[in-house]
């Protein structure tokens, strides 16, 4: 979509809203949080800045979905629990790689 969508940008001197939740350590989302430096305006809010969640909610979400919690609801990019190595050990030094997931 990102790449449909930036051609169109180049007419108007648009602005662009990438909107997400955070997934895992990798994909476009990712990349594009963690780097590209001053690129981009980040804009990070958790559920316990939105005052219509309930803390009593929260907790409850907290306790039934463990690690998906941090991801959900306090936008925290996460490691793949199924990977036996982690995405940056897994990393080409000095090769550019930025990952091949499914996400990409």
């Amino acid at each position: 979509m990102y790449k449909a969508l930036r051609p169109m940008l180049a007419v108007g001197s648009g602005d662009l809203w990438l909107m997400s939740t955070p997934f895992r350590k990798r994909g476009f989302f990712y990349r594009h949080w963690e780097g590209d430096g001053s690129r981009w305006h980040r804009i990070r809010a958790t559920a316990l800045e939105c005052q219509r969640i309930g803390r009593d909610f929260l907790e409850e979400e907290r306790s039934a979905q463990k690690g998906d919690f941090d991801m959900e609801y306090m936008c925290e990019f996460m490691e793949d629990g199924n990977s036996v190595f982690n995405f940056f050990l897994s990393r080409k030094p000095g090769s550019g790689d930025e990952g091949s997931g499914q996400y990409d």
